[in-house]
């Protein structure tokens, strides 16, 4: 090949590293020649109870008409959005998962020669997308595993576009308080806009927690970003949404590409967010699997970081890496965090009851035989 391709992409792509997501099952099973029914996958932050019926009764039929292109403005999911969250039709963008909105965001805000601000430790995306645009991503050190939110204020400066808030946050499951976020709110200036990520909001129920929504109305420079992904169980159907202002929500739409989300997709999102029951039960087995996994690390005698996601980052040492080898063996998948610079933490994911038994037990045995050298 004469031509170097990868000389011609532009050049914040050039250094770019791929998205690295969690293992399949599938291909665990056939680099391991492992039965797939018995591997259990508590890597990706999925919802352990599997689909909302209601859920996949909408999918079913709008897969009757999968001759024909979707809603390309979404309208029914926008509508059960407006009746969920009280907001207007013209605040919302819709998204093949929430990285979609992610990332048409800092495209319609952000270039080269502009900051992007985000903390040391949080989502994957946030640097990628900036760097991808040409911007310059800043990170800020984190303080106790969460953002160091007074320090981030302190690194906006005249370049600064956008700031990234991950709460909580992937992949420490920390959070601020509801007072803290709008205290951070009212310090940053009204053209740097604040994009508050709130994948795992779903999770909180406590009253001290912040709901970005209601945020809206008094600071127009922010975007909420949300899922169907985590709490919803729709992690398949790739669909997200952003909320904001409609000044903002028009620039994103402009970009937005119109079929970005699927008509089965768009179906089930509406379905489910009618399914209080679902939601409920999903908050259930979390909060029961944070309780088991965190008294287990004790009884293992590891340490974590208390979690109020879906997942918890447990410290296993320097041979991390090895430990997670030893539970991909045993037919357990985890999720490795040295890029996120956590080269001694394994993020998983929580399970059922049994799923979290086992892994455990697989964990148990990973750190013997990796004391004992094997």
């Amino acid at each position: 090949m004469s031509v170097d391709y990868q000389s011609l992409a532009v050049k914040g792509v050039q250094a770019l590293s791929p998205y690295q997501p969690g293992k399949p099952i599938e291909e665990l099973a056939r680099e391991l020649g492992l039965n797939p029914e018995e591997i259990i996958k508590l890597a990706s932050n999925e919802n352990p109870l599997g689909p909302s019926e209601k859920a996949m009764a909408a999918a079913r039929k709008a897969l009757e008409e999968s001759c024909l292109y979707p809603d390309g403005n979404g309208f029914s999911l926008k509508q059960a959005l407006v009746s969920r969250f009280g907001v207007a039709m013209n605040q919302i963008t819709l998204g093949n998962g929430s990285n979609d909105v992610l990332e048409v965001i800092a495209r319609c805000f952000a270039g080269p020669g502009d900051e992007v601000v985000f903390s040391q430790y949080a989502f994957a995306v946030y640097p990628i997308v900036a760097q991808a645009i040409g911007a310059k991503g800043v990170s800020v050190p984190a303080k106790a595993w969460g953002h160091d939110l007074d320090a981030m204020a302190k690194a906006v400066n005249e370049h600064t576009k956008l700031i990234f808030v991950a709460n909580p946050n992937n992949p420490t499951g920390t959070v601020h308080t509801a007072g803290a976020i709008e205290a951070f709110l009212q310090r940053i200036p009204e053209q740097v806009l604040v994009v508050l990520d709130e994948a795992y909001c779903e999770y909180l129920t406590g009253g001290e927690y912040p709901d970005g929504v209601q945020l809206l109305e008094r600071y127009p420079n922010l975007v909420v970003c949300r899922t169907f992904s985590k709490a919803w169980g729709l992690a398949a159907m790739r669909v997200g949404y952003a909320l904001s202002s409609p000044a903002i929500a028009d620039v994103l739409n402009r970009v937005r590409q119109p079929f970005n989300v699927n008509s089965i997709a768009l179906a089930a999102a509406a379905a489910v967010l009618e399914d209080e029951e679902y939601l409920n039960r999903s908050r259930e087995v979390n909060d029961a699997g944070l309780r088991q996994l965190a008294a287990g690390f004790e009884q293992l005698g590891v340490s974590f970081i208390p979690s109020v996601g879906n997942f918890i980052a447990v410290d296993v040492g320097a041979q991390a890496a090895e430990v997670y080898q030893a539970l991909l063996a045993s037919g357990v998948i985890v999720r490795p965090v040295a890029g996120y610079g956590m080269p001694n933490h394994l993020r998983v994911s929580v399970g059922l009851a049994e799923e979290n038994a086992r892994f455990l037990e697989a964990l148990s045995d990973a750190l013997q035989a990796v004391r004992d050298g094997h």
